[in-house]
């Protein structure tokens, strides 16, 4: 059984910096791709940023420059850093894994595996 769980949430300022972490359970990062979501009240889930298996990243615009993406496969956990961190960024935070595809999406369809989900609160 596959379990995806997430930590590193919290409260901080703007400017501020956090780093999420997703350690995965009965699943192999170097598999599939990987990535991280968020869902804010009232709007829909959005991609953040994605990791293909050969190691291409992608970012969302709005957090280019800002946010970094990587993963440890010896500690099978995806590291989302965040930094200059701003109010638009507070939201729910998810990571998610595909089930045999390597490139990354933005459609929140295509994973199969969610995690429960860390807070993240950007206080101005």
């Amino acid at each position: 059984q596959v379990q995806l769980v997430e930590s590193g949430g919290g409260s901080v300022q703007a400017g501020g910096s956090l780093r999420l972490s997703c350690q995965a359970f009965g699943y192999a990062y170097s598999s599939s791709s990987m990535a991280w979501f968020r869902q804010a009240p009232g709007k829909e889930r959005e991609g953040v940023a994605g990791r293909d298996t050969d190691g291409k990243t992608t970012y969302a615009d709005s957090v280019k420059g800002r946010f970094t993406i990587s993963q440890d496969n010896i500690k099978n956990t995806l590291y989302l850093q965040m930094n200059s961190l701003k109010s638009e960024d507070t939201a729910m935070y998810y990571c998610a894994a595909r089930y045999g595809g390597s490139c990354y999406t933005s459609n929140s369809y295509g994973y199969r595996y969610w995690g429960q989900g860390t807070q993240v609160t950007v206080s101005s």
